[in-house]
């Protein structure tokens, strides 16, 4: 029997299993947005950081929940069965938004491939699309994709992103260690990957050229903007009169993307809206691959 779909029928149980049970809530209000846009959770990976996800989800209220690829990390899954129970509570709770008659559309990514299987289904009130053309309040289409098919190391070589995704790991368990001796020295966490993607001259590069190959993308549809993830690196910016916007990641920055009831839209640092006892808690990041 394959994960895959062995994964697929847990999702199918939890959501009747989880029918009619009510979590309890914090006190803290709501925000409400028109949408919200969130990707790469990397659930079922040490370096989701599900307990701020939960809290954005929680405290985050909206008329369309995108979640737009890398959700799941099958990749990771395949090679170890890691899902505690954090997990599962974040997927309970999409499953619950669903319900409550939040829409909720699934645009699978790389890292969970396997669902593409399953377009134009529904599972447990949410909806599965290869992409998707979204309209906001103030009239202006943006194209939701999750962004790996501009990825050539993806498309063009699979087995290098396979490799690549070791050498990440490699680097992560390197930067647990760095930062359990900082937390020692009583110093703030300090994340290796960020400042290697930030700092060195082939990522930098990777990514403004991922930007304006999707930019250049969403112009020949005739859309004004574009809505991604998948290269873990939160931004909102105008390329050449593209709205280009990406939602981050929940592995090391807790990022969304926001749109407000005018059609502003905003990008959400959501470590921003926690309360400060809950920062101080949370646990130092452990990461997953951006893209392999």
């Amino acid at each position: 029997m394959q994960r895959d779909d062995a994964f697929l029928r847990a999702w199918r149980d939890t959501a009747e299993a989880f029918a009619g049970a009510e979590a309890d809530e914090v006190s803290r209000p709501a925000q409400r947005y028109r949408t919200l846009w969130i990707s790469d959770l990397h659930l079922g990976t040490p370096g989701c950081q599900a307990k701020a996800l939960l809290d954005f989800l929680k405290h985050t209220e909206c008329e369309t929940l995108f979640l737009v690829g890398d959700i799941i990390d099958g990749w990771q899954l395949r090679r170890h069965w890691y899902w505690p129970q954090p997990h599962n509570d974040v997927i309970q709770k999409l499953l619950r938004k669903a319900r409550k008659g939040t829409r909720v559309i699934f645009i699978p990514g790389n890292h969970d491939e396997f669902a593409r299987k399953y377009l134009h289904h529904n599972f447990g009130g949410i909806d599965v699309a290869e992409e998707w053309i979204h309209e906001t309040a103030d009239g202006r289409k943006l194209w939701v994709m999750h962004g790996d098919l501009f990825d050539g190391v993806i498309q063009c070589a699979k087995w290098l992103a396979y490799v690549g995704d070791s050498l990440y790991e490699f680097t992560l368990k390197l930067n647990r260690h760095l930062n359990s001796l900082r937390a020692r020295l009583g110093l703030p966490y300090w994340s290796l990957s960020k400042y290697l993607k930030l700092k060195v001259k082939r990522a930098v590069s990777y990514v403004g050229d991922f930007e304006g190959a999707v930019a250049r993308e969403a112009r020949k549809r005739g859309v004004q903007g574009v809505v991604c993830g998948h290269i873990h690196h939160a931004e909102l910016r105008d390329i050449d009169g593209i709205l280009y916007a990406n939602d981050g990641d929940w592995v090391e920055s807790l990022t969304a993307l926001a749109e407000h009831a005018d059609g502003s839209l905003e990008i959400l640092h959501w470590g921003e809206h926690m309360p400060v006892t809950a920062r101080a808690g949370r646990a130092a990041p452990r990461q997953v691959t951006a893209h392999a």
